[in-house]
């Protein structure tokens, strides 16, 4: 008999429980909802996320170790699919479109749960005090200094449409990474032409401007905001365009 891995197409509905969820898992892996290399969400959260106990969990990433799928080391399990490189013209990064100038520059991505800034619950069109998925984003220096701090805000539309972002819903607990750098990407796949609107404004002195990114659809639908900050002296803004549907 052939040797299986969760990857295969589902042969019945009576695979065992941690045999469905390492599909489930293997299925957010593939689309990017969680990038290779990055940390993957401890058991309790899985546990939570899938509806299974963490003996489940274990079992699942058990069979993804086994396929070279998941790698386990002192900080955690990590995705391994290979995935395509930030760097790719094709791809654009989120969320500022740019990646800090400096190489050795270190990047902290969490996403929360919460009722956003009334400047941006009112680009969206929220209600007051209506929560939504806030990413916060900062990239400094390893000795500390800022390059860049971004505070995004999502509309609900976005969050309805776009299968990828829906489900960091359930992740939004401030303290696990959230590195949505395809997040422009599974936007297209949904059927969304993006269109980038830029502001930018001095903060302060010389040396930090803040750029307001809008991101609307082809209905003119809200899809996120952003605010930006970046260390004129240390970084490089680079412009985005609007980009069809994907297919």
């Amino acid at each position: 008999m052939a040797r299986t891995t969760p990857h295969d197409p589902p042969q019945t509905d009576r695979r065992p429980l941690y045999w469905q969820v390492a599909s489930l898992l293997l299925d957010e892996l593939h689309d990017g909802t969680v990038p290779p290399g990055e940390r993957l969400p401890g058991e309790r959260h899985l546990a939570r996320h899938f509806g299974v106990s963490r003996e489940t969990v274990r079992q699942a990433l058990e069979a993804l170790r086994r396929s070279g799928l998941v790698t386990t080391d002192r900080r955690g399990s990590h995705a391994t699919l290979p995935g395509r490189p930030v760097e790719d013209p094709v791809s654009l990064t989120f969320p500022v479109g740019a990646r800090p100038a400096d190489l050795s520059a270190v990047d902290r991505a969490t996403v929360t749960w919460e009722a956003p800034s009334p400047e941006h619950a009112q680009a969206l069109g929220l209600a007051p005090h209506r929560p939504t998925l806030v990413h916060r984003y900062r990239s400094a220096m390893p000795d500390g200094r800022s390059l860049r701090t971004a505070v995004t805000s999502f509309s609900t539309v976005a969050l309805a449409e776009v299968a990828e972002l829906g489900r960091y819903r359930d992740r939004a607990d401030g303290a696990t990474p959230a590195q949505l750098r395809r997040a422009y990407d599974w936007m297209r796949k949904a059927g969304l032409t993006l269109h980038h609107r830029d502001s930018i404004t001095q903060v302060g002195d010389a040396s930090s401007v803040r750029v307001t990114r809008r991101v609307h659809d082809q209905y003119a639908r809200p899809l996120e905001i952003t605010d930006l900050v970046v260390n004129a002296e240390r970084d490089a803004l680079v412009y985005e365009f609007t980009l069809p549907a994907a297919g």
